[in-house]
């Protein structure tokens, strides 16, 4: 039963995923590696979760810039958006089982869920933190490839961050 809902939505999402343009296509592919290179190492699920969510953050980004280009405007367009990536994102991580365990929590919530908000909101802040300090340099970067660096940085943080609070829980 799983798989009939799992393969029509990995389906939908690579269906919607492939016309998209990247506001950041260094920064999109940085972080794509970085959530399998992690899922791949074993990585803990708070740790890959906050990559997760800032991929999913970057496709909206994708998404809007290419909606945006193509002149495709409608009723809450970003909002719709979305709801949409991170259904899309998400459903299909509870129905294999991966989102929703038991023992797999944080503060209460699922460690992939928390990670997916916290690296959306970090990724966020880290493109605005970009826009700000460009805006405020006269529509110059300060340096090379700093539309990259600081939202990678600032992810990078924050998963060391995860991986110590991780480290200190575990060895209660």
């Amino acid at each position: 039963m799983k798989k009939i809902f799992f393969y029509p939505l990995a389906f939908l999402g690579l269906a919607l995923a492939l016309p998209a343009r990247a506001i950041c296509p260094v920064c999109t592919i940085a972080i794509g590696a970085g959530v399998g290179f992690s899922r791949w190492l074993g990585v803990d699920d708070l740790i890959s979760g906050t990559w997760v969510g800032a991929l999913v953050v970057s496709i909206i980004f994708w998404t809007a810039s290419w909606f945006n280009k193509k002149n495709i405007r409608f009723k809450f367009q970003y909002p719709v958006l979305a709801i949409l990536i991170y259904a899309i994102t998400i459903i299909p991580l509870y129905f294999t089982g991966i989102v929703g365990h038991l023992f797999n929590k944080f503060c209460g919530v699922d460690k992939l869920m928390f990670g997916i908000v916290s690296g959306s909101i970090v990724f966020t802040f880290g493109v605005l933190l970009h826009q700000f300090l460009k805006k405020r340099n006269q529509g110059k970067s300060y340096f090379a490839f700093q539309k990259v660096v600081i939202p990678l940085v600032l992810l990078i943080i924050t998963s060391a961050v995860f991986y110590f609070v991780c480290k200190t829980l575990v060895s209660f």
